[in-house]
């Protein structure tokens, strides 16, 4: 449990707060290419990941797989959209290894939402850092260049980078495979 107490940290809650927070939360295990979540299908639950890596992606119109972000261990898996809109996933999120996360469902978070005014706090706090960290991706894949998209995954992600295929890591990043492999060289030979 003690991943579930660093992913809802808030001074708001109290102790019991966490417990019933943590009750609802279930165990689960992901092999490597099963899919959390489906495009079309309507997302009912998110998840905290406690070991191994998982991605998100699209196909864009020429039906190429894009990788659109990258979850390492104590990352919330969500597809915020799907789940609290109600409305089908334009993602597909797939284990890249095997993963040990917790469950929570939809209705199960609302009913907690509803009866637990810290819970109201502790989202808004973390839908706030994921806008930001959202618009600051979108600004440095205009700002940045390739090899300093790179280099930040490095440091968020190291783990992204350990298990996730090179053409994933390319897509995330925005560039070709061969561009990739040309930046990894220049590093090393830094």
């Amino acid at each position: 449990m003690d991943i579930l107490k660093s992913i809802y940290q808030h001074p708001a809650f109290s102790e019991e707060d966490l417990n019933l927070i943590f009750e609802k939360h279930e165990k689960l295990h992901f092999k490597k290419g099963e899919f959390f979540l489906k495009e079309n299908e309507v997302s009912n639950e998110y998840f905290v990941l406690e070991t191994g890596v998982a991605r998100s992606f699209v196909f864009d119109i020429d039906n190429n797989d894009i990788t659109i972000n990258f979850f390492t261990e104590f990352d919330i898996i969500i597809e915020a959209s799907s789940i609290f809109q109600r409305i089908p996933s334009i993602e597909n999120i797939q284990a890249e290894t095997d993963c040990t996360v917790w469950k929570i469902n939809y209705d199960d978070f609302q009913e907690l939402f509803l009866t637990i005014p810290a819970l109201t706090e502790w989202g808004r706090a973390w839908m706030s850092y994921q806008l930001f960290y959202l618009k600051n991706r979108s600004v440095e894949m205009i700002t940045k260049s390739a090899t300093e998209r790179y280099l930040d995954l490095i440091q968020e992600k190291p783990d992204a980078l350990k298990f996730v295929p090179l053409k994933n890591i390319a897509s995330y990043l925005g560039i070709t495979d061969t561009s990739l492999s040309r930046i990894r060289k220049e590093i090393v030979k830094g």
